[in-house]
């Protein structure tokens, strides 16, 4: 409960957080390159709202100046009060608002994304970065360097966190250029403003981390990187009790997800697919058989990272065919 004394009488008024959610605007003084569980820089009740300032993932600010290192440094750790291990944590990502009038790009494909004989043909691509001019009032990225028969190409934006996730279990702190059941450098595009994230929660308060915008980015990741930006993140943070699920979960207004990270890439599907199997059984009701009927015929998959560590494979079910269902 949070207490307020109106003004020039004595009554007391208690608020209950979950009638009447806070909304909390947070500005980093420092930055985490892993995923773990580090002091929380603010402690927020559940069902809070948070509006935080990202770098890129290069620890470039709004004005360019690159104020932390490298790989992906995130906000948080945000301390969910209630949530404990065997919960689940759901992240309602509300708005990802860059902050800069210009992202960055690598621009070669990495070598681990094409056949070996192949790799040994790329230039090298920790050359000089491409520039990308931003465009939020026309909702576009425009092509500005380097000069190429792609000419100005301009595209639509479609803004995303590559990396964020929850501390790990077993007091783990893993890098934030790879990625596992916890969360972390997924760099799938379909976490878009509207998604609700689900991760599974293994450390006390959760301990929620974001960073890593890009502008847009194709699917894979297949450059290694996505247009790199600065970002303001709007989220917020539910606990739902006694939840336990075994890796990322995802949810948007016309399919629910299941996201697989490891190595190899037929792994992070196994794991994908598994999760999703285990959802429909658990929270639509059926069985082996109805599962494997359904998803054997309906089921869709996407792809995440496939350039850093842990791959990402994305398994999804349309809702068209789960509302009769649960």
């Amino acid at each position: 409960m949070q207490q307020f004394y109106s003004a020039g009488k004595r009554a007391i008024f208690a608020i209950d957080p979950k009638i009447c959610p806070m909304i909390h605007t947070f500005n980093p003084t420092h930055y985490f390159n892993t995923l773990g569980s580090h002091p929380p820089v603010l402690r927020v009740s559940d069902g809070d709202t948070i509006i935080t300032s990202c770098v890129d993932a290069a620890g470039g600010d709004a004005k360019g100046d690159k104020i932390a290192s490298g790989p992906n440094p995130m906000s948080g750790p945000f301390f969910v009060d209630g949530a404990a291990p065997g919960d689940t944590l759901a992240v309602d990502l509300k708005a990802i608002r860059l902050t800069r009038a210009h992202g960055w790009t690598r621009n070669v494909l990495a070598q681990n994304v094409v056949e070996p004989h192949y790799a040994q043909e790329l230039p090298d691509r920790y050359g000089p970065k491409g520039v990308w001019q931003i465009d939020t009032a026309a909702g576009t990225t425009t092509l500005f360097e380097p000069k190429t028969a792609l000419g100005n190409l301009a595209l639509p934006l479609n803004p995303m966190p590559g990396c964020f996730g929850v501390a790990p279990a077993l007091g783990q702190a893993i890098s934030t250029e790879t990625s596992g059941r916890h969360g972390g450098n997924m760099d799938y595009n379909g976490f878009v403003a509207g998604v609700t994230a689900y991760f599974p929660v293994e450390a006390e308060g959760a301990l929620f981390f974001i960073g890593d915008a890009h502008a847009r980015q194709g699917d894979g990741e297949i450059s290694g990187t996505g247009i790199e930006i600065s970002s303001e993140m709007e989220f917020a943070l539910r606990v739902i009790k006694n939840k336990r699920i075994g890796t990322v979960r995802g949810e948007n207004s016309t399919h629910i997800f299941a996201v697989g990270n490891a190595r190899p890439l037929d792994e992070a599907a196994q794991i994908a697919t598994t999760e999703m199997s285990r959802w429909l059984m658990e929270d639509y009701g059926l069985d082996h058989f109805a599962v494997g009927l359904l998803m054997g015929q309906c089921v869709e998959y996407n792809l995440g990272n496939m350039f850093d560590p842990a791959y990402t494979m994305v398994c999804k079910m349309p809702k068209q065919f789960l509302k009769k269902l649960g």
